[in-house]
């Protein structure tokens, strides 16, 4: 759910804790603060001497944020005596060394202390808490068996009343719950077996050789460790092996259809060109980004003849499922690439300048060194006669098979 932590459908833990007793409270906002931390940890019994500022208090009930139940059964005293008569186990938190000939605690060992005297049933246990200007007074101290006090920072050690309450009754309620936490991590899924794992990195590698990311080859078999020991690391249920098959798939297959996005005409589409063969001359490692997402660009929004083909080599039987568009290849990003026939498409259009020509022969040079055969289209053909253009890419893939 969403907003508050307070969670009104389920029932809170019921516990007999110690009487929190707050002496000379000078805010109604800090009773209702204190209330409200007394809630998160299960204490329900609140004492109250000689507040400043009346009783019942409206900006104690706000800041309480619905722990109106504590305030309720809330009991006034005039003096600390009185509020402490019926304990036999007292003890007084302070930040200040009193000079007192008694124990003096940590909020741990406090703790510890009032679960075995409320087991024993031997007493009441309470809790002073002082006022917010100065603490509890040299008297009042007096009255306490135990002082408690925190482990902070000894330059700067004021807590504020309801961080005191807070810290006192986290450590009861830890101690009296087992650490028990209120939830956890959801079991959705049944972990991963070892088949499942082995067959998910098997689609991975295949993917992976595919566009021959597992180079150069004599650091192929460290980078297969490295990447099954990714996956173990994170003891991945099948759920999980299910979503990353599909995340696998979904890259490997691209987009279904025609790509989506605007349409840029032949002329569009060549300046574009231009522009990227001319950035990607010379360009530096730093600007390596512009030249992405200008080839980005390109594949977000294709030609009237890139929709034609696309939709050709996604429909056609004899294409379906092995060609990708503006896939990168090495540092090269052709127009479309099959890299199961390790074959190319370039599609050439209409008065394109020398820097594309340039860089479309560099291209096609460092394809055919790696064995792809490169079979260019032009536009016009595309448009005017695609069974034509289909044809002739259908003997091209025989011919490389």
């Amino acid at each position: 759910m969403s907003g508050s932590g307070t969670d009104k459908t389920k029932s809170g833990h019921e516990l007999t804790g110690p009487v929190v007793i707050l002496v000379e409270p000078q805010l109604g906002e800090n009773i209702g603060m204190a209330a409200r931390a007394m809630g998160n940890f299960g204490l329900t019994r609140l004492r109250i001497v000689n507040p400043r500022d009346g009783w019942p208090n409206v900006h104690a009930r706000r800041a309480a944020s619905g722990a109106d139940h504590i305030l309720d059964q809330a009991v006034l005293f005039d003096t600390v005596e009185q509020a402490v008569a019926d304990c036999t186990l007292l003890f007084a938190t302070t930040a200040r060394a009193h000079d007192q000939a008694k124990p003096v605690v940590a909020p741990d060992a406090a703790a510890r202390e009032i679960v075995a005297q409320i087991g024993s049933g031997t007493g009441e246990v309470g809790i002073l808490f002082g006022r917010e200007r100065y603490g509890l007074q040299n008297e009042e101290v007096a009255l306490a068996n135990r002082i408690v006090t925190f482990p902070v920072n000894p330059g700067f050690a004021s807590l504020n009343l309801a961080q005191a309450v807070l810290l006192m009754g986290y450590e009861w309620f830890k101690l009296s719950t087992a650490g028990a936490l209120p939830f956890a991590m959801p079991e959705r899924s049944e972990p991963a077996s070892q088949h499942q794992m082995q067959a998910f990195m098997d689609n991975l590698v295949r993917e992976l050789d595919k566009v021959e990311f597992l180079r150069p080859a004599e650091k192929r078999e460290t980078m297969l460790v490295n990447l099954r020991n990714i996956f173990t690391r994170m003891d991945p249920t099948k759920q999980d092996m299910h979503t990353l098959h599909g995340v696998v798939m979904a890259i490997a297959e691209g987009r279904k259809g025609p790509a989506k996005g605007g349409v840029l005409d032949g002329e569009q589409a060549t300046r574009l060109r231009a522009l990227l063969a001319e950035h990607g001359q010379g360009a530096t490692p730093s600007e390596s980004g512009t030249v992405r997402g200008l080839a980005r660009l390109l594949r977000r929004n294709p030609t009237d003849a890139e929709r034609m083909l696309w939709q050709a080599l996604t429909k056609d039987r004899r294409f379906a499922g092995q060609f990708k568009r503006q896939t990168p290849v090495g540092r090269h990003i052709p127009d479309f690439v099959s890299f199961v026939q390790r074959l190319a498409i370039e599609l050439e259009n209409p008065g394109e300048t020398e820097a594309i020509v340039s860089d479309r022969a560099t291209r096609q040079a460092w394809l055919e060194a790696r064995d792809y055969k490169v079979v260019h289209m032009c536009v016009a053909d595309v448009e005017r006669d695609l069974e034509v253009e289909l044809a002739r890419l259908d003997a091209s893939l025989r011919e490389v098979r």
